[in-house]
């Protein structure tokens, strides 16, 4: 019988959590290490809720693995009892001539997605928190909704510890090497510890931690918004989660309660930054422009002074691609980075794609698009 593989996680984040839980399920020796806890609010996975998907205004090519997640994401409920993901349905809509939306059409058409096309009268009646132009595409995608970030990092970290994993809270992992022979060391600030192989989701630390990495990640600010509509809706109104492409561009999601709907912008209005340990919280008035803009042209339901502001970061190569799969030159070390803020409802494929990885040196899973392997650019 094989010996047990010892694997380390660094970052017990969106990507670390469930590359613990995929791990340990598979029965790896995981050691986890996180310089906060998971949870914690001063990366990327806050905010109460992150939109869940099915259709892609990006790339197309991302539709089996988010179909991998959809697999992930139900199990991950059914052996914790927790509710992480509520399918109310997302709208997504722009121009219809607009290359996002065309993207949207050719997955559909491709993958089979279920949908609705939903016109501009029906708009009005079903739902009238939106305002839509002349032109415009919308879209109803049938198999969407929101996540809950905190709660989800939480569940599959405390059920990776159900399955033997241990993590090592407020333990800062100051470096990651190879041995020779084969192997990884993690060094902390209190030990060195060696170990077959290691899973590394630095989040918005990459570049601390992998300062030779030879591909950018650029790490931005992200503000999330929450705005109260003017009056209330009927209990039994739809709620779906809300993408909307064009020249102004957001997305939203309807808070669990009811009450509000928050609202995000895309990379264009995040601000960078330099150092992720002193990330600005503090939301400057004329940062709330682009915001108004929105919620004034395409959501009058919405009151549009926010009532919560929360910040946030975000990692993004050049291409929005992220980074899944071995260093160069070290295959025992695999790297899930730079995912753009497109990756939470990815987020189980990616902990399992990771676990493939890191016990068996190979994926059965379409990553060609965004693996690491002879990738010269971000």
């Amino acid at each position: 019988m094989a010996a047990r593989r010892r694997v380390a996680v660094v970052g017990t984040g969106t990507m670390g959590s469930q590359a613990a839980w995929r791990l340990a399920a598979r029965g790896a020796e995981v050691v986890a290490y996180d310089r906060f806890a998971p949870g914690h609010d001063r990366s990327a996975a806050g905010g109460e809720t992150r939109v869940f998907r099915s259709v892609q205004t990006h790339d197309g090519r991302y539709v089996p693995l988010v179909r991998h997640a959809d697999a992930l994401w139900r199990q991950l409920q059914a052996e914790t009892g927790r509710e992480l993901r509520r399918l109310t349905g997302a709208l997504v809509m722009g121009p219809a001539d607009d290359p996002e939306m065309r993207t949207v059409m050719d997955g559909i058409a491709e993958h089979g997605l279920d949908h609705e096309v939903i016109d501009t009268e029906a708009m009005a009646k079903r739902f009238p928190l939106f305002r839509v132009d002349d032109g415009d595409l919308v879209v109803l995608d049938g198999h969407a909704g929101f996540v809950r970030p905190e709660l989800t990092v939480q569940t599959a970290a405390r059920r990776a510890e159900e399955l033997g994993a241990r993590i090592r809270r407020y333990t800062p992992v100051r470096e990651v090497t190879p041995v020779a022979g084969g192997g990884v060391q993690i060094r902390t600030d209190t030990d060195t510890e060696r170990f077959d192989a290691a899973v590394v989701t630095p989040g918005p630390w990459v570049g601390d931690l992998l300062p030779d990495l030879p591909w950018e990640v650029s790490v931005h600010r992200a503000i999330s918004a929450w705005f109260l509509p003017h009056e209330d809706h009927p209990a039994d109104a739809e709620r779906p989660a809300f993408i909307r492409c064009g020249a102004i561009p957001f997305y939203g999601i309807p808070s669990p309660d009811g009450l509000s709907v928050k609202l995000g912008l895309p990379q264009a209005h995040h601000k960078p930054v330099d150092d992720p340990n002193r990330l600005n919280r503090t939301v400057a008035p004329e940062e709330l422009e682009a915001f108004t803009t929105a919620v004034r042209r395409h959501l009058p339901g919405l009151n549009p002074d926010p009532v919560r502001l929360s910040v946030f970061m975000e990692g993004y190569t050049e291409s929005t691609r992220p980074l899944v799969g071995s260093l160069p030159g070290c295959d025992d070390i695999v790297l899930l980075a730079g995912f753009s803020g497109q990756g939470f409802k990815l987020s189980p494929a990616m902990g399992d794609i990771a676990a493939d990885l890191a016990l068996q040196g190979r994926t059965s899973q379409p990553i060609d698009f965004i693996t690491t392997d002879g990738r010269t650019a971000a």
